[in-house]
């Protein structure tokens, strides 16, 4: 479509404009092509240097393959505790049916698959290195488990003091009540509150942080535990048991209990930590609760 009756408005070149023509830089007769190739090829290379030796195209780089690798070791580490999991079940149903034949062979393969396992084989590794006084060999265990399985270097167990109230916790693997394939595990922990203070205190609140193998922190909070505000006086103990389900073989809990002493009206509450622990298929030193 054209538009009819409309004129431009640039103005008609005049004719001093036309005769006078500004000199415009020109290449040396004869000598354009090589000229221009080689300030085309320098002026290339400058940009491909400048983005190849760019400080953060090289750290983004190095971030994303840290990553990728973080990411690789993370699934293999869950094939593998999937694996030990269903192993470890397998075995207790068979033990319960006295098939003793096909217990003993899940025992065998279970014994195996302990020796094989990297983060069990380098946890063996790392406690015989500190009971032997290497040090130095021990150092490096440790560093290759941060990199294969941040996890597995937190106990399974844990132990924390405020304002003399002491928290002790263990946790544990249940296969009876878990299902691997679907994703689902199950911990027990038991937990043991011990007053060494001289005044009686009570526990009002409990508050936890659960965190699974992907990341993933859940906030819990609740009135008491197990259905109770127990009053724990000087030199006594509260013990109870509770259990945690979890999408993945391994994951961390942590938390606080809100209390306050009772011996003098209007006492305001304090908070008693609780130290984080494992929660782990491979379990620990000690598989013992408390």
């Amino acid at each position: 479509m054209q538009w009819a009756g409309v004129r431009s408005l640039s103005p008609a070149p005049t004719a001093a404009w036309m005769s006078r023509r500004p000199r415009t830089a020109r290449w040396p007769r004869g000598r354009l092509p090589a000229a221009r190739r080689a300030v085309v090829a320098s002026a290339a290379a400058s940009d491909a240097n400048s983005s190849s030796n760019s400080p953060g195209k090289d750290e983004e780089r190095e971030e994303v393959a840290r990553r990728e690798k973080e990411e690789k070791a993370a699934a293999s580490l869950l094939m593998r505790s999937q694996k030990y999991a269903m192993l470890k079940q397998q075995l207790a149903v068979a033990a319960q049916f006295e098939d003793y034949k096909e217990a003993a062979r899940l025992r065998d393969s279970l014994r195996s698959f302990e020796e094989e396992e990297p983060v069990l084989r380098l946890r063996g590794l790392m406690r015989k290195a500190i009971e032997e006084e290497r040090f130095e060999d021990a150092a490096k265990y440790r560093d290759e488990l941060k990199i294969l399985a941040p996890h597995s270097l937190l106990k399974c167990s844990s132990d924390a003091t405020t304002l003399g109230i002491r928290v002790q916790v263990r946790s544990v693997y249940i296969e009876s009540r878990s299902q691997p394939l679907k994703g689902q595990f199950f911990f027990a922990y038991r937990i043991r509150i011990t007053n060494y203070s001289q005044r009686p205190v009570q526990l009002l609140r409990r508050h936890w942080i659960v965190t699974d193998g992907n990341g993933r922190t859940e906030n819990i909070w609740g009135v008491g535990v197990v259905g109770e505000q127990p009053v724990i006086f000087p030199r006594t103990g509260f013990e109870y048991s509770s259990a945690c389900p979890l999408s993945t073989p391994n994951g961390r809990m942590e938390g606080d209990f809100e209390m306050k002493h009772i011996d003098k009206a209007g006492s305001s509450t304090f908070i008693v930590a609780i130290a984080p622990f494992s929660l782990s298929i491979l379990g620990d030193d000690n598989d013992v609760l408390l």
